[in-house]
């Protein structure tokens, strides 16, 4: 058993809704160390003061010095454009990193219309507070999103991310059937080549789980260490239980009107006895993986805990020697959305 196979949940929220933007849903956080001191999160999030009516999410950010308590900041970090097809209703998951001339770049899941697949974009910033959005930067037939950028050990990097499968009528009219962790390779942080075959697939059939969500990645430190990638899996509906659509996956939700309270139609589907936890795997090469063990769980349905019913989108940042906070969207009971953290133990060799 390995150090990253070891969590301890910290106490409270790190970020829950306070005010007009995100008070309806706070979700998918990504997690960057900021050069002059402290960490800022951003995170997904969508509320009665979202920018248009068939909104359906946006990317904000907190800022911390100790990485535990959070300072929500004023305005919108990257919102959806009605003007572009792909992202014209929401954005989502960022991964940030620097960038070799000393620009920030934002990596994140953009939606469009149901019918359409989800793309990877990317925007660029100079003080991680004002964003410029540069297009997309993977694309599949399924769709794509939930990225992950990841430096390698020996010079470029590697964008981690989950592609969807859908039945043959496609995204929005068909059932999607597969929901695997895909990489695509680049050297520029622009131009990415797909790497072939999945990293991890599917557990659907396997152990309950329909799907996996998100996966981040930390590449070894020396020479003759394992990679570790931690991800998130959706259990299925138990036997006989019945969910909503989700908006985002219907065709009409923005001509019915399901879109303009986008958090109440999606939490309803997310409490409709779905499950969502988090695990470790772990590769020799980055590539071909191996399953581990559960590492985060929550209480279940009526149990007690900010992530009694969903853990899931996490974001790992190592916080010096052998320690590494995890932040991840947690849901409870109730159906309240928030960011949650959990800590590697001190002490522990490695």
């Amino acid at each position: 058993m390995g150090i990253l196979d070891r969590w301890q949940k910290e106490p409270g929220a790190r970020v829950e809704g306070s005010r007009g933007l995100d008070r309806s849903k706070v979700q998918a956080p990504g997690v960057v160390a900021v050069p002059s001191g402290g960490f800022r999160l951003f995170y997904t999030a969508v509320g009665p003061a979202k920018p248009f009516l068939a909104c359906q999410g946006y990317i904000l950010s907190a800022f911390s010095q100790d990485g535990l308590r959070f300072r929500a900041e004023p305005g919108i970090r990257v919102a959806p454009r009605p003007g572009i097809s792909h992202m014209s209703l929401r954005v989502l998951a960022p991964s940030v990193t620097r960038c070799a001339d000393g620009r920030w770049r934002m990596y994140f899941e953009a939606r469009g219309p149901a019918h359409e697949p989800t793309v990877i974009c990317s925007a660029v910033s100079r003080d991680l507070r004002e964003w410029e959005y540069e297009g997309i930067r993977l694309r599949s037939a399924g769709g794509v999103g939930a990225p992950r950028y990841v430096s390698l050990p020996r010079g470029g990097a590697r964008l981690y991310c989950c592609a969807s499968e859908y039945g043959p009528e496609g995204p929005g009219r068909s059932e999607r059937v597969a929901h695997h962790v895909v990489s695509a390779a680049t050297s520029d942080g622009l131009d990415f080549e797909w790497e072939p075959g999945v990293r991890l697939p599917d557990l659907r059939g396997e152990t309950g789980e329909t799907g996996i969500t998100a996966a981040d990645v930390i590449p070894p430190r020396r020479a003759g260490e394992d990679w570790v990638m931690v991800f998130s899996a959706w259990q299925d509906l138990p036997p006989g239980a019945v969910a909503p659509p989700h908006p985002s996956e219907e065709v009409d939700a923005v001509a019915s009107g399901r879109s303009q309270d986008f958090a109440a139609a999606s939490i309803a589907a997310d409490m409709a006895g779905y499950r969502s936890r988090i695990y470790t795997a772990t590769s020799r090469d980055g590539l071909l993986w191996e399953r581990r063990t559960c590492i985060v769980e929550g209480a279940g349905y009526g149990g007690p805990g900010l992530d009694a019913v969903h853990a899931e989108d996490m974001s790992v940042i190592r916080l010096g020697g052998n320690r590494y906070r995890m932040y991840y969207a947690a849901c409870d009971r109730h159906g309240t959305w928030r960011v949650a953290s959990a800590v590697t133990s001190p002490g522990q060799p490695g």
